[in-house]
């Protein structure tokens, strides 16, 4: 079963925002969709947040509910887990590979995918539109990168079955 694991700051916004654009990307495009485990975390996350207001409004638009989402902070189990960890800044890239360095290889930012490398900014304090454009560019990236996101991800989940 390939894991994908997002990773953004507080898990609120950005992370849950690209794990639920991918779990649905996931059930249009792949039969073994169930198969997949697709998680989110943050790298100073408080546990138990739920997403801000407007990341459900803005997702709502797609038909997608993460009402039931609560907030955790991302540690080496919950990396250990992950196939594939997507994060959006460069910083936390750099973070969690230094912070981990047993994960380093797994550790990509999500604009990596695509074959570009820049931060996929916070919309957190802005406007609805902002958080509109935040979606809309995570969203463009998943189908951008899909390829390669699913590649890496099978290849890891083999490689580490054996």
């Amino acid at each position: 079963m390939p894991t994908v694991l997002f990773v953004c700051t507080a898990n609120r916004v950005r992370s849950p925002m690209a794990a639920e654009l991918f779990r649905a990307l996931l059930k249009q495009r792949r039969q073994d969709w169930r198969e997949w485990r697709v998680e989110s975390a943050g790298t100073w996350a408080m546990p138990g947040q739920p997403v801000v207001n407007e990341v459900q409004t803005v997702l709502s638009r797609f038909g997608l509910d993460v009402s039931s989402h609560r907030s955790r902070e991302v540690n080496g189990d919950i990396l250990e887990q992950a196939d594939l960890i997507l994060v959006m800044e460069k910083n936390q890239r750099e973070a969690l590979r230094v912070e981990y360095p047993e994960h380093a290889a797994r550790i990509y930012l999500l604009t990596e995918m695509t074959g570009q490398t820049y931060d996929v900014p916070d919309p957190i304090g802005g406007s609805l539109a902002d958080f509109d454009q935040a979606a809309a560019m995570i969203r463009r990236l998943l189908e951008e990168g899909w390829d390669r996101i699913v590649a890496l991800s099978l290849q890891q989940a083999r490689e580490r079955k054996r």
